[in-house]
């Protein structure tokens, strides 16, 4: 976007212009910050085994899945075909311990229960679990703690799948090999299909919503606190969301100060929909101390005791209807709100361009890597995707000889966990 001259020099007094950033520089610092985490020493970024690999799913194979995300249930069914993924059933409910208190057990009661119609027809469950759990060699996971304001009491602990397996056979189930997987490598295995025609060199996922992350295939040899061999590539989560490297501005500093966890997810706080409103709200208060509005859009900007990071996107896209009465005032407000989604979309290029760098994927331009996205902000925003697309096409094209392409699609965490499954049961 072209700024004013107030604007651009607002920006930078401030620390918050988009092209600020040194991208080479920050994928230099998130590379390294990748290494140490991978070896096990102090970083940024955990890069978390998951144990699974990447593969095109069998045409005609199908998996039942369980998707615990949040305070929402969804058990279904997903068939590979020639022509790709289909749901072919899916059913919704309240996340057991959403609305009160409840034990594992009836957690793992309830899963058992809604997932039991779907075996006759699958050959393997997959097991979305969207909550803090250590990855098991044997792609369980145990838990360490639920969150999104879900209670379940003696959770911790527990290995979700061989719980999950062991209510199963008590219902007289038939036999059937279960992995967990968590959304962000959920949504990059709901691409797994589009890798049979050879069009793409592999696959990234990513999540943009309320929070960020992204997760992509290492050679378990470069995996050095796991001390394996070469061989087939793993997928790693690195908890992206976390990462610390990045120049911050004056408003990130204050949001920061300001959450429940200063200093910790910094990158999140720079990119992700929970933060994305209250950034632009405190980059506007800032513009209107700083003098950029007349007085009466200064205090309309002063006057934001809120504002959420759908209501900033309508802003940064000149969507009519805002709290700026005056057309010079929402012009201005326009710029300031895109700003900070254009920065967004630089750190989250700094993100993608390093995991191509560090794997080599996206190098022919024929074949670029593929990027499954999700999350409603990538999906959602007016302002975030396009400006991802350019910058990826500006820097990790025309300055790294990098190709990618984003890919998103309907239910990609019920798609991704299936594949999942299908690929890596009895491994």
């Amino acid at each position: 976007m072209n700024y004013s001259d107030k604007v651009r020099v607002f920006l930078a007094s401030h620390g918050m212009e988009p092209d600020g950033l040194d991208l080479e520089e920050c994928a230099a610092r998130f590379i390294a910050d990748m290494e140490l985490g991978l070896a096990g020493l102090t970083s940024s970024l955990d890069m978390i085994p998951t144990y699974l690999t990447c593969g095109v799913p069998a045409a005609g194979s199908k998996a039942a899945v369980i998707d615990a995300g949040g305070t929402n249930f969804r058990v279904a069914l997903v068939a590979f075909t020639e022509s790709g993924p289909v749901i072919e059933r899916m059913e919704r409910y309240a996340m057991p311990g959403s609305d009160s208190a409840a034990t594992w057990e009836d957690f793992i009661s309830f899963s058992a229960e809604k997932l039991l119609p779907f075996l006759d027809e699958a050959g393997a469950i997959g097991f979305c679990f969207s909550y803090r759990a250590e990855v098991t060699p044997e792609r369980d996971g145990r838990v360490i703690a639920m969150s999104k304001a879900v209670q379940l009491a003696g959770c911790e602990g527990r290995l979700v799948c061989a719980d999950l397996l062991a209510e199963l056979r008590r219902r007289g189930a038939p036999e059937r090999s279960a992995v967990i997987v968590n959304d962000t490598a959920a949504v990059m295995l709901s691409g797994s299909s589009l890798l049979s025609g050879g069009e793409y060199d592999g696959l990234v996922g990513l999540v943009c919503g309320t929070g960020q992350n992204t997760c992509c295939a290492i050679d378990p040899g470069r995996i050095r606190k796991l001390g394996l061999p070469a061989g087939e590539p793993m997928i790693v989560n690195l908890e992206s969301g976390c990462f610390d490297g990045l120049p911050r501005g004056d408003f990130d500093r204050e949001l920061d100060a300001a959450s429940t966890l200063p200093g910790d997810h910094l990158l999140e706080k720079m990119t992700s929909g929970a933060y994305l409103g209250e950034l632009c709200r405190l980059t506007l208060r800032g513009a209107a101390a700083d003098g950029l509005f007349s007085p009466a859009g200064a205090e309309a900007a002063l006057g934001l005791a809120s504002l959420s990071s759908a209501e900033a996107d309508a802003l940064a896209s000149g969507a009519p209807g805002g709290p700026f009465s005056e057309a010079a005032d929402a012009e201005t407000a326009a710029e300031l709100c895109m700003a900070v989604y254009e920065r967004a979309a630089a750190c989250i290029a700094v993100n993608l361009a390093s995991i191509l760098l560090f794997t080599g994927a996206g190098h022919e331009p024929d074949r670029p890597a593929c990027i499954c996205a999700d999350g409603s902000t990538i999906v959602k925003s007016r302002c975030l995707r396009p400006a991802l697309e350019g910058q990826l096409r500006s820097f990790a094209e025309t300055e790294l000889g990098l190709h990618a392409v984003i890919h998103t699609s309907d239910e990609a965490p019920v798609i991704g966990t299936a594949a999942a499954a299908l690929l890596n049961v009895g491994k």
